[in-house]
C-alpha cells in the first residue's frame, strides 16, 4: 500500500544465507515487520518492491538464500521494523551478512541542489548472523574489502598483511570484549565457582 506523503523512498539490499531446514512460513514470520510496514497480508502479497524491475523480496530454496533487492514508501519508523526484521531473522542464518538500508529524501529535487541545500538522504549498514561471532565475521569482512580497495590505489596488495591483521586484532579485543561483558552476568559454574571452560561461543575466524 502505497504511503502518500511519505519522507524517503526506502531502498533494503542484502543476500542472506539461510539454514537448511528454513522454509517460507518461517522467512514469512521472520519478515513480518516488512511486508506490514508495506501494507501487505503476506510474505507474498508484500515481496514486490515499489520499481518493477528490482527482483522484490525472494527465497531461493535451491541455494538456500534470501534475496532482498526491494523498495517501499515510508518515514524514519522504517528504522524500528527493519531493526525488528533483523532480530527474526538472526536465528534463521547459516552464516553473517550485510544488509544495505538506504533513504532517499523525497522532497529533495534538482532545484534544491541548485541551491545548494542538502537533502535527507540516509543510509544504514546492518548485520544479520547465527551468533555474535558470525556478525563480527560479517562486518570484518567488509571493512577489510573496503580498506584494501582503497589502499591498493596506493600500495601493493601483498604489502596489505600488516593493515588486515591490525583490524583482525581490533576485531579479536571487541569480541574478548562482548564475552567479557556477558560473562559478567552469568552465575558462577564449576565445582568452585568458577567457569567451567571456555567462552561458550566462537571467536571469528582470521582470514591473513
Amino acid at each position: 500500500m502505497a504511503r502518500y506523503n511519505a519522507a524517503y523512498e526506502i531502498h533494503v539490499h542484502g543476500l542472506v544465507p539461510l539454514q537448511p531446514e528454513v522454509g517460507l512460513e518461517q522467512l514469512q514470520d521472520a519478515l513480518r515487520p516488512l511486508w506490514q510496514y508495506a501494507g501487505a497480508s503476506s510474505l507474498e502479497d508484500g515481496a514486490s518492491s515499489s520499481y518493477p524491475e528490482e527482483p522484490g523480496i525472494r527465497f531461493n530454496p535451491e541455494e538456500r538464500t534470501l534475496q532482498m533487492c526491494w523498495t517501499v514508501s515510508g518515514d524514519d519508523d522504517f528504522r524500528q521494523s527493519v531493526d525488528e526484521m533483523c532480530m527474526n531473522l538472526n536465528e534463521l542464518t547459516a552464516a553473517g551478512a550485510p544488509i544495505e538500508v538506504t533513504f532517499y529524501d523525497n522532497d529533495f529535487d534538482d532545484e534544491d541542489e541548485s541551491r545548494d541545500q542538502d537533502s535527507r538522504d540516509d543510509f544504514m549498514m546492518l548485520f544479520v548472523g547465527p551468533t555474535p561471532a558470525d556478525i563480527m565475521q560479517a562486518q570484518r569482512d567488509m571493512l577489510v574489502n573496503d580498506v584494501i580497495h582503497l589502499m591498493e590505489r596506493h600500495f601493493d596488495g601483498a604489502e596489505l598483511g600488516g593493515v588486515v591483521n591490525e583490524i583482525d586484532k581490533l576485531f579479536s579485543e571487541r569480541f574478548d570484549n562482548l564475552v567479557n561483558s556477558l560473562d559478567l552476568g552469568r552465575p558462577p559454574r564449576g565445582p568452585n565457582g568458577g567457569h567451567g571452560g571456555g567462552h561458550g561461543g566462537r571467536k571469528p575466524r582470521h582470514l591473513h
